[in-house]
């Protein structure tokens, strides 16, 4: 049985960083792409950045060079560290994990005010 619980989500002011947590059971996230994705009311669910099993990463272009995922293969976690926070990075944001079929997490919110 799958689960993955996303947390470290919050207020947060513009110019403010963040950091998220995904925490993964009955999964080992070291095998398969990881990923985080975020969705606003009323919008269709973005790719955040995703990370794959040999390393390589993948950011959507609004969030380049201010997100950074990461993966500790000890704890089982995948991690979002978000810098440079802008209001249009108000959502609620999703781990997601991938073997065969795609996991999700119940989400985080994330709100920056502005």
């Amino acid at each position: 049985q799958v689960q993955l619980v996303e947390s470290g989500g919050g207020l947060v002011q513009p110019g403010g960083s963040l950091r998220l947590s995904c925490a993964a059971s009955g999964i080992f996230l070291g095998r398969n792409t990881v990923g985080w994705y975020r969705q606003a009311p009323e919008k269709q669910r973005e790719l955040v950045a995703a990370l794959l099993p040999n390393g390589d990463t993948r950011y959507g272009d609004s969030v380049k060079g201010r997100f950074t995922i990461s993966r500790d293969i000890r704890a089982n976690t995948v991690a979002l560290k978000m810098d440079s926070l802008k209001p249009d990075d108000t959502a609620m944001y999703y781990c997601s994990a991938r073997i065969g079929v795609t996991y999700w997490g119940q989400g985080t919110q994330v709100t920056v005010s502005s």
